[in-house]
This record gives structure tokens, sequence and C-alpha cells, in this order.
């Protein structure tokens, strides 16, 4: 009897181990599942949070890029793994919209902070919203993390190589209607006066710490820099900003490391998205994003509370639209190269670091090429390789006699050699190599297309221990939000 009790006390004493975890749905609704052992031990709590977000950084992409960078330092490639690649935790992402099988950047970034899954197209309002409906989008809101950060006294920071006003970056801090709404003269005449304000105005409206990257001519009037897409033709809301938040304006890598640490900082260094990687001169005035990393972790991790930094590389998602893997390639060299800066230089202890995509694209890597071919050139396939073995030096022809490079898309620009108008050689063009190449494409398109498929998400400090498994995109968000040890 005595052996029975204590069994009894023993397996009481351990059932919280085996308890709940709660994580969030597509809906937003709370969903409980078992929790293994690993949870037994609460993780310790984090005092910083970044989160890294390639845009359209799917597997493909990481594995291409993981060849590519270890091939621009003289290796095979293959062996290779970035920066990212030696965190220890793991998992696989749903990026679906709630009303798209295949997302698009706001549907996907609004999952991740606000929590909910929400429809194509649409930021920080929930799936009930009609897109483009103003007076839907006010009926709808959702909370953002951006929000909540500043309003529990955390720094905040925002860095993107695209426009400030773009999806990904928008959604920290935003809720339209449609994510085009990026400028007053992008809303429809329909839909104006109702009380919805464009993204530049609520970023000019918001409160954060550090904000860097594109789209100086979605804050200005006509009358102003070199922009025109505003109604007010005298708008200045970098100014107005700064004047209401004692910061600083600044368009230049220069400005920005000249500026007071202690104020909070907008910059802005270019009219639309930040130039290319590939296309940058060596006098360039842009800062990379690296630079923009490193000076935005300098400036948040001064507040005793701690802070939450989004670092987006966005252009990887538009190089790879056009069909350029190459830029594609070098955009996400230069992301890995921000996440290393940021465990360099951050405390492991206190700092949870995710790394991830909201979504991924048609990009293929493909044939037999032999170990270490030039990810970026033709299909080379190994000396003596069954019957289509070769000299190991010339690539392998199609059927249609002509070679094929390693990378391609399913779709995009490169389907068919033709111009805008459907005219011209109806046949699978030759294809070129090299950084500036455009991949040859199954479906004609004027632009690539994204793809549907999960994209991973990697993680290291504080709260990582519950990024495994395959989990809904907008679980990421509650993932943030207990390493912070904001529980509901």
């Amino acid at each position: 009897m005595t052996t029975s009790r204590a069994m009894i006390a023993l397996l009481a004493a351990a059932l919280p181990l085996g308890g709940c975890v709660t994580t969030i749905n597509t809906s937003g609704m709370s969903d409980a599942r078992p929790a293994p052992m690993a949870e037994a031990a609460a993780p310790k709590q984090a005092k910083n949070v970044i989160l890294f977000i390639g845009d359209g950084m799917g597997i493909s992409t990481i594995t291409a890029t993981r060849i590519y960078e270890g091939q621009k330092r003289g290796e095979t490639g293959e062996e290779n793994r970035l920066s990212f690649e030696k965190f220890d935790n793991l998992a696989l992402v749903k990026t679906y919209n709630t009303n798209a099988q295949v997302p698009d950047s706001a549907g996907t970034a609004t999952a991740m902070h606000s929590g909910t899954k929400t429809r194509i197209g649409v930021l920080g309002i929930g799936p009930d919203a009609e897109k483009g409906v103003c007076k839907d989008a006010l009926a709808n809101p959702l909370p953002l993390l951006g929000e909540e950060v500043k309003q529990r006294g955390l720094a905040l920071g925002i860095v993107t190589t695209t426009r400030l006003t773009h999806a990904t970056p928008a959604s920290v801090y935003s809720r339209s209607a449609d994510r085009d709404w990026e400028a007053d003269s992008n809303i429809p005449a329909d839909q104006q006066g109702q009380g919805c304000k464009d993204i530049a105005q609520q970023l000019a409206d918001a409160k954060f710490d550090v904000a860097l990257g594109g789209g100086t001519s979605v804050f200005y009037g006509k009358d102003k820099e070199r922009s025109g897409r505003r109604i007010d033709a005298g708008a200045d809301l970098p100014s107005a900003w700064a004047a209401a938040n004692g910061g600083t304006v600044v368009k230049t890598a220069a400005e920005l490391a000249a500026a007071p640490m202690d104020k909070p900082v907008l910059g802005l260094f270019n009219p639309g998205h930040l130039t290319f990687m590939a296309d940058r001169k060596a006098d360039s005035p842009e800062p990379t994003l690296t630079d923009m990393t490193a000076q935005a972790i300098a400036r948040l991790k001064a507040d005793p509370d701690g802070f939450y930094l989004m670092v987006e590389g966005g252009r990887i998602d538009h190089a790879h639209h056009a069909g350029q893997a190459g830029y594609a390639l070098e955009e996400a060299v230069e992301f890995a190269r921000a996440v290393q800066y940021a465990v360099d230089n951050t405390d492991p202890a206190e700092t949870l670091i995710m790394v991830t995509a909201d979504h991924s694209h048609v990009f293929t890597i493909s044939g037999y090429p032999k170990r270490g071919n030039d990810i970026l050139g033709l299909v080379v396939p190994p000396a003596g390789r069954g019957e289509d073995g070769g000299d190991g030096a010339t690539p392998v022809a199609a059927i249609d006699g002509k070679p094929y490079t390693t990378l391609g898309y399913a779709n995009g620009p490169g389907g068919l050699n033709v111009d805008e108008d459907g005219d011209g050689e109806h046949a699978r063009p030759m294809p070129d190599t090299g950084i500036k190449a455009r991949q040859q494409a199954l479906v004609p398109l004027g632009s690539e297309t994204h793809g549907g498929e999960d994209v991973a998400l990697f993680a290291t400090g504080p709260g990582a221990n519950r990024v495994r498994g395959v989990i809904e995109q907008n679980v990421i968000y509650a993932i943030i939000r207990k390493a912070l040890g904001w529980e509901d």
C-alpha cells in the first residue's frame, strides 16, 4: 500500500511534465497539444528578440545560397553552412493565407506580427475584412507586435532593403485594407475620407526607435524631394515625425553613422527599394543590410528593458520575381552576413534570434551536375556517369540540343524568347549564365510567382526550443511573446 501511494505521488508530481503547450491556430484561437518531455524545464526568458525574414527565401534558395557562398570562397560549396544553418532549433512553417493556397508577403508577415492568419494582400486586419474596403479594415483590426513592444516599454527596430512601407516591414506597425496603399494617392477615390490612413502616414505616426530602409518617394509631396506621389503637395512626413519624437532623419550611411545614438532615427536611403547588392558601386551612399543591422542593434540594446528588431532581406524576393537567381543569391549571402553580425554582437543568454522566410518561390535546382559545379552555370555531369556520362567538362544537352542551367524557374520572364506582346521565337532560348543572367522558366509570365511549399524557421537563444516540428506561420507570434514572458 505504501509503495502504491508513493508511486501515485510520484506520477502526480510528474504530470506537469506532460502538460499542454498552447499555440495559436489559423484563426487566432488556442490549440492545446501534448508537450514533449523537453518542455519540462521552462526556458530562460529572453530580453531581446530579433526576427530575420528573408523575403522569398525558400528551401531551394537556402540550398543554392549555401553553395554559392562557398563557391565565392573557392570551395565546392555543397559542404558549406550559412550562418543561421548552425542554429540548433528548426521547424517547417506552413505559409498559406486564409483565402490563398500560395501566399503573398502581406498576409504572411501579418500572421507573424499579429498571431492570426489573414487574407492575401492585406496588413494587420482580420480575414473577415474584404481587401480594398476601408470600413472593413477599420472594423477588423488585429493586434500588432510593434505596438505591444512599445506599450510594454521595449525598444523597437525595423530594418529592410525594401521601402519601409512595403508589406513585410509595414506588418510591424500598420493596418491597411490593401498593401498597395503606401501613399495617400494610392488609396482609391471611393475609399478616401473614410478614416483609413496610408501606410507612410501610419509609420510617421508610429512609435519606434529605429526604422531603416528605402521609400523616400512616398513620404513627401510633389513639391519636396523626388516624389510627386502624395496628394498633399507640401507633405514632409519625416520632418513631422522627427519633430514629434525628437528624432533624426538620415539619408546616407554616413549620416546614419553620425546620428545621435540616444535619439530615435528614421533612415530613408533610396526613393524606392535599396540597390541590389550585385549592382552596388564601391562608393555607394546606401548602407548594406549588415550595416543597418549593426546600427540598429547598437542603438536598441541601450534600452535596459530590451528590444524587438525585425530585419528583412527583401530584395531576395524581387530578384526571384525577375527570374534572376544570381541577384537573389547575392542578396541572400548579405542576409546571412547580417544574421552572423547579430549572433556575434548580442548576448546569446538573453537574445532570441529567429530566421525564416515569409514564403518561397518556384525556384528549382535540377539536372545532375557534378560536385562543385558552378551553381550559376550550365549542368555539367560527373565524368563517366553511365549512359549520360561525359568528360566532366562539357555541359549536357537537352533533347532540343541545347544545354540548360542548374537553376531555373517553373514560371517567369525567362519562359520564351519573345517580347511583351508574345511576338518572336516560341522556343526555349539559349541559356545565359553568371550573376546577371535570367534563368529559363517553364511557363512564360511577366513576373515569376511565389511558391506554396513550407519554409524553414531557424532559432537560437532563450525560447528557441519551441521551434520544432511543422507549425502554422502565426505560431511565430506566439513563440516571440512566450520568449519575452508575455503569457496570455
